[in-house]
C-alpha cells in the first residue's frame, strides 16, 4: 500500500498518542482483592496478647514457647501462663492455659517471667516470678517460685521452695529466674534479673543441687548502666558466650569468652527495634538451630506512629554468629518452606525516574525530589527479598499505599545518612523533616550491596538486612489491598534481584 505524506504523519502522530496513553496507562496497577490471613508466623490470643516467652526444646523437637497471657482488662491477679507448641516456626498449637496466678493473699497474684527445664531424673520444672504488690509481709514484692510437672501440661506448685532477694539487694525487683544444668560443676544455676543497692541492675546468680536450696553466688554481669537487666538468658554459640537481657524498652546482649564472664556488650547489642517492637527475648535451640524468642508489642493509640505497648504476638528470629563473635538475625529459615510459590515480577514508574528491567528497579532521584515504583497490591502474607544498592547517605526503601480508596504511601526506609532503619507512617515528603521514632541502627558503609528480606503477615512487617539486624512493625497502612512498591529520596537506588512468594 502506498502512503502520503499527510497520511503517514497522521498514522505517526496517531501511534506517538498511542504510545503515551498506552505509557499513562503503564503507571498504574489495578487494585487485587485482599483478604486477610491466619496469624501462623506471628500467634497471639483472641482479644489477648503474648507476654513474656519462656522457650522449651522437648526431646522430640517441639519447640514450646510458655507466655505470660496479658489484655486490655487485667484484674486483681494476671499474668497467668499459657502455651504454644511448634515444630517448624509456621504454625503453632494453642494449648491454653498451664498455670493460674495465685490469690490476693499468695506472693503470686500476678506472675512474671521464669524459664522452664526438666532435671536429670525427667522431672519438669517451671521457675517463675511472684508479684504481689502487697509487699507479702515486707519480703519483698517479688520472690522466685517454683512449680513441676510429668507432662508439662498440668503443673503443681511448691510454695515451700519461694524465696526472695538476699540482704543488699531490692526487694521489689527480683525477677525472671533463669535455670540450666551445669556439666562442668554438676549442678543447676539460676540466673535472675535483681538489683544491687550499689551496683544498680544485675544479673545475680544462685547455684544448686536440688532445685529447692540454692546457694547465692553474687553478680555474673553488672554492667552499670540499666535499672534492671530483665530476662537473663545464658547460651553458647562457637566459642562465644552470650547473655541476652532487657531494659529500656529494647532486648540487648552481652557476650564473653566464657561462661563465667566477664561480659562485655558490644558497640551495638540490639538486634532489632526500640520502644517495645521486640523485647523480653529468651533463646532456645531446635534442631541445631538457636532462635531469639520475644514478642513484637502490640499497636499505641496511634497507628502506624512507630509507637508500641507491652506484648502482642509471637516473633521469634533465627541467630547467627557473625565473623567477629557478634550476633546477627535472619527470619527462621524453616520459612522457606513455607513460602515456596513465587508470584510474577511486575512493576510500574510511580512518580519520578524509574527504569525497570527484568527483576530489578533503578531509581534515580535529585535532592529535595523522589521516585518511586509500584510492585501492585501486597499480598497478606508474603516474602519479598532482594538486593538494594543506595548512594552514601540517601535514603531508600518500601513504600506502602498507592490503592484507589487510598493514594497515599507510608516508608519503610533505609536510612544511610542515619546509621538506622525506621518506619513511623511518614510520607515520602517527611522522612527529612523528622527524626526516626522506631528504629534499629544499620551500619551501610561496611558493604555497597545490602540483602534485604520482607516477611510480611497482615499487618506485621519484618524486615532483615544482611543477616545481621531486624527491624520488626506493625504496617496497617500496608493491609487491606494497599500496594507495596520501592522508593529512593533525593538519592539514586537500586533494586535487584527482586522476588516475591508466597504460601501455597
Amino acid at each position: 500500500m502506498l502512503h502520503t505524506r499527510s497520511s503517514t504523519s497522521t498514522l505517526i502522530i496517531l501511534t506517538l498518542l498511542t504510545c503515551s496513553l498506552a505509557a499513562c496507562k503503564a503507571k498504574e496497577l489495578p487494585d487485587e482483592p485482599y483478604t486477610p490471613v491466619s496469624y501462623n508466623l506471628y500467634p497471639a490470643p483472641q482479644d489477648a496478647y503474648v507476654g513474656d516467652t519462656m522457650p522449651f526444646v522437648t526431646d522430640d523437637g517441639t519447640l514450646e514457647l510458655y507466655y505470660l497471657y496479658d489484655t486490655d482488662h487485667n484484674g486483681m491477679g494476671y499474668h497467668p501462663v499459657y502455651k504454644y507448641s511448634t515444630k517448624d516456626l509456621c504454625s503453632y498449637e494453642d494449648h491454653g492455659k498451664v498455670l493460674d496466678f495465685g490469690q490476693l493473699s499468695d506472693p503470686d497474684p500476678a506472675i512474671g517471667t521464669g524459664s522452664v527445664m526438666q532435671d536429670q531424673d525427667g522431672l519438669y520444672h517451671l521457675f517463675y516470678t511472684g508479684h504481689n504488690d502487697s509487699g507479702n509481709n515486707g519480703k519483698g514484692k517479688e520472690c522466685v517460685m517454683h512449680a513441676t510437672s510429668t507432662d508439662r501440661e498440668n503443673w503443681v506448685k511448691i510454695p515451700e521452695d519461694t524465696f526472695y532477694s538476699p540482704d543488699n539487694y531490692s526487694k521489689d525487683d527480683f525477677r525472671d529466674p533463669e535455670v540450666f544444668w551445669v556439666d562442668e560443676e554438676q549442678c543447676y544455676w539460676l540466673l535472675i534479673a535483681a538489683r544491687e543497692n550499689i551496683e544498680g541492675g544485675v544479673v545475680a546468680k544462685y547455684t544448686s543441687t536440688d532445685l529447692k536450696n540454692w546457694e547465692f553466688q553474687g553478680p555474673i554481669f553488672a554492667p552499670h548502666a540499666q535499672y534492671m537487666l530483665e530476662c537473663p538468658d545464658l547460651f553458647q554459640m562457637g566459642n562465644k558466650w552470650y547473655l541476652t537481657y532487657s531494659w529500656d524498652c529494647v532486648t540487648y546482649y552481652a557476650m564473653s569468652d566464657s561462661m563465667y564472664g566477664p561480659f562485655t556488650a558490644p558497640e551495638d547489642n540490639v538486634l532489632d527495634g526500640n520502644g517495645f517492637i521486640f523485647y523480653a527475648a529468651k533463646t532456645a535451640e531446635l534442631n541445631g538451630t538457636r532462635y531469639l524468642c520475644g514478642w513484637l508489642g502490640r499497636a499505641g493509640l496511634t497507628m502506624d506512629a512507630g509507637v508500641y505497648q507491652w506484648a502482642g504476638s509471637v516473633l521469634n528470629h533465627q541467630l547467627l554468629q557473625r565473623p567477629d563473635g557478634t550476633l546477627g538475625v535472619r527470619e527462621p529459615e524453616t520459612f522457606a518452606g513455607y513460602f515456596t510459590s513465587e508470584k510474577p515480577f511486575q512493576a510500574v514508574q510511580k512518580e519520578g525516574k524509574a527504569k525497570i528491567k527484568n527483576n530489578t528497579i533503578s531509581l534515580t532521584a535529585s535532592e529535595g525530589n523522589y521516585s518511586l515504583a509500584d510492585m501492585g497490591t501486597r499480598a497478606p502474607t508474603m516474602m519479598l527479598e532482594c538486593d538494594v544498592t543506595l548512594d552514601q547517605d540517601g535514603r531508600a526503601g518500601f513504600a506502602f499505599g498507592g490503592s484507589q480508596e487510598d493514594p497515599t504511601f507510608t516508608m519503610l526506609c533505609l536510612d544511610a545518612g542515619r546509621g538506622c532503619v525506621h518506619y513511623e507512617g511518614y510520607e515520602i515528603s517527611d522522612l527529612s523533616k523528622y527524626e526516626p521514632v522506631a528504629y534499629t541502627r544499620f551500619d551501610f558503609t561496611q558493604q555497597d550491596v545490602h540483602h534485604v528480606k520482607l516477611v510480611c503477615e497482615n499487618e506485621i512487617v519484618i524486615l532483615y538486612i544482611d543477616d545481621t539486624k531486624a527491624l520488626s512493625s506493625r504496617i496497617m497502612h500496608s493491609v487491606d489491598g494497599a500496594h507495596i512498591g520501592v522508593f529512593s529520596d533525593g538519592c539514586n537506588a537500586e533494586f535487584s534481584n527482586l522476588t516475591i512468594k508466597l504460601p501455597e
